[in-house]
């Protein structure tokens, strides 16, 4: 399990993938406002013991919020959204354990591998992420989606992309944008190819509805992928699955007892 902080004007969200737009506010669907902080969540994180987990700000007016929650957990959470050559040491310096990276190596929806050779060198391999957030075409292919999931760029997700691209960073983030923030059930079949092609550790995130996911996509991917759950989260005003359950299971490898 890996947590995350989805940061939108400022306020921790919970957002369906699919309706985040640049241009028309009015179909943005939330799942869930915080009336907390962006430092509550962070807190609640160190105080579990729990690492590896992501800050994404999703549009403008976000820094200060990131910033607050990287302060009070240093040196463990990633943090992505309007990453770029210019600010990307800045937010390692503010306390970010890795920065992630999605749009800015996509100029014009086609992929740059100059850009992430230039990142690479600035940040170094082992403190950066590439973002492979995606969604799924009619012939079953995955695409790369940037800029808040809306636009598809020129790369399709597979073996050889991924070999290629673990060259230059220690991590890939994937959304399923199609089941973001949906609550109705995890992409198994991408949880499964991200398991076969990546030689490097990957966090999917996307449609979790119940805590066994968490075993499920152990069991998928053989180990290989960790999961983020959001929408879902009782902390996020979710049902379905109780955040002590998701510490429990990191710490035991169990789930709870009552399922």
């Amino acid at each position: 399990f890996r947590p995350c902080i989805d940061l939108h004007n400022g306020q921790v969200k919970q957002i369906v993938g699919g309706t985040l737009h640049d241009t028309d506010v009015k179909q943005l669907q939330t799942n869930f406002v915080s009336t907390q902080p962006a430092e509550h969540y962070a807190r609640m994180y160190k105080e579990s013991g729990l690492l590896g987990g992501h800050v994404i700000m999703l549009g403008p007016h976000n820094d200060t919020s990131a910033m607050s929650a990287l302060s009070t957990y240093p040196d463990a959470l990633q943090v992505g959204g309007g990453i770029n050559l210019s600010n990307a040491q800045q937010w390692i310096d503010r306390g970010a354990s890795k920065v992630i990276v999605t749009s800015w190596l996509f100029p014009d929806g086609k992929f740059s591998m100059d850009r992430l050779d230039q990142m690479e060198k600035l940040v170094g391999r082992a403190k950066l992420v590439v973002d492979l957030s995606c969604r799924r075409t009619k012939t079953g292919n995955w695409i790369v989606a940037m800029n808040k999931w809306q636009t598809l760029t020129d790369m399709q997700v597979s073996k050889l992309v991924l070999e290629a691209l673990a060259k230059k960073c220690s991590e890939f983030l994937v959304h399923a944008a199609d089941v973001e923030g949906l609550c109705n059930g995890i992409d198994e079949d991408l949880v499964v190819a991200l398991a076969e092609w990546s030689p490097i550790p990957v966090t999917y995130a996307g449609g979790a509805s119940s805590i066994r996911d968490l075993q499920l996509v152990t069991k998928l991917s053989k180990g290989r992928v960790d999961l983020t759950i959001g929408s879902a989260l009782d902390i996020f005003g979710g049902t379905q699955i109780k955040y002590t359950a998701c510490v429990e299971w990191n710490r035991t490898g169990c789930l709870p007892t009552e399922l």
